[in-house]
């Protein structure tokens, strides 16, 4: 029998109540399916653990995990330490250090699920972002010049490598390829002079291998406006590190709100493990009151059993999210409903029968 080693990190405010759902979920799965089974192995990472030990993770905390074939995270983030320290020592550290440089991202309007948009078809609505998750903005590279100071100057540089850009765009085209989708680019090379003219550049050169996959580029402010006004225009989107970090928030917006938004964090040549996450943040205005909407964490563990190679119950998953969705009986205040957390959990397990 297949067994799965998941690593999890519940880490702050709501996280460890929908992650909690989650894992009760994969659960039953395996249950379900006898052929493979989960072993999780929690770790109490996160703000709290920083107050009481000045770090968000141990020491060893990378080779811990480095032993398990995935990583379940909840949420990193509290009032109580700053968010370049929650999100630089922990999140940041393991995507960095497992080279999870794919960041999955769907925006797709499941049935049932409520829509800002006027007009539009839920259709039109279905596209997947897969945003370079390595470099750009986010690498860290800069410098705080003369600190306090009448002139103070802070640099911030955007890393774009060659190795980096087109490993991720080939991504992108390999994936518009097998789902016979179209491909659109978002860059900004009109002002971003040489990061995004870069971009651009390699985006044109590795499409000459892909003569048979249609693409589209757009500047990221055009491209924006687009996913409000014609949504339908998109279906693989690859993009930078921070224009996919932004771009996807609005995406959740239009596709049912960030208690629906899921992300998968791959290294896809499997050599350290993928780490997979709901991206609504850990809302510690609502932590501990069992308002958190769970179906974001479901449609990550979604894409854990995607990634783990059980497309049959990946699938299932997406199907029961829509379910839930149209009874509208069993939803969580985000949704317009009155539930709790684990009652839509309990929802799910229900219906996996």
């Amino acid at each position: 029998m297949q067994k799965h080693n998941v690593a999890v990190i519940a880490g702050d405010g709501i996280g460890p109540e929908v992650i909690s759902e989650g894992i009760k979920v994969l659960k039953r799965v395996a249950e379900l399916d006898g052929g493979f089974t989960f072993e999780f192995t929690e770790y109490p990472w996160g703000c709290q653990y920083y107050l009481e030990h000045g770090r968000m993770m141990p020491k060893n905390g990378l080779e811990l995990l480095q032993k398990s074939d995935a990583i379940f995270l909840g949420a990193v983030g509290d009032p109580s330490v700053p968010d370049h320290i929650s999100l630089w020592d922990l999140l940041l550290v393991i995507r960095k250090s497992f080279d999870q440089y794919i960041n999955l991202r769907p925006v797709k309007l499941l049935k049932g699920a409520p829509c800002p948009l006027k007009d539009v078809q839920r259709e039109e609505i279905d596209m997947l972002f897969v945003r370079e998750n390595s470099e750009g903005e986010y690498a860290g590279s800069g410098s705080w010049l003369f600190k306090g100071q009448p002139n103070e100057v802070v640099i911030q540089d955007g890393v774009f490598s060659r190795r980096g850009c087109e490993r991720v765009i080939r991504y992108a085209y390999e994936l518009a390829r097998k789902e016979h989708k179209s491909l659109t680019s978002i860059s900004k090379g009109n002002a971003l002079n040489y990061s995004m003219v870069f971009w651009d550049q390699i985006f044109k050169e590795v499409g000459a291998d892909f003569p048979d996959v249609k693409t589209y580029s757009y500047l990221v402010d055009a491209a924006s406006m687009f996913m409000i006004k014609d949504p339908k225009r998109f279906q693989i989107v690859v993009t930078s590190n921070l224009f996919g970090d932004i771009l996807t928030d609005l995406g959740a917006a239009i596709a049912g709100g960030m208690g629906l938004a899921a992300g998968a964090n791959i290294n896809p040549e499997r050599a350290f493990p993928s780490m997979f996450e709901p991206i609504h943040g850990s809302a510690p205005d609502i932590a501990g009151r069992g308002k958190a909407n769970p179906l974001a964490t479901v449609w990550s563990a979604s894409q854990m059993l995607a990634h783990f190679g059980h497309r049959k119950w990946a699938d299932r998953l997406i199907d029961i999210i829509e379910e839930i969705l149209v009874d509208g009986e069993v939803l969580t205040p985000d949704m317009g409903g009155t539930a709790t957390t684990s009652a839509v959990g309990d929802e799910v397990l229900k219906k996996l029968g």
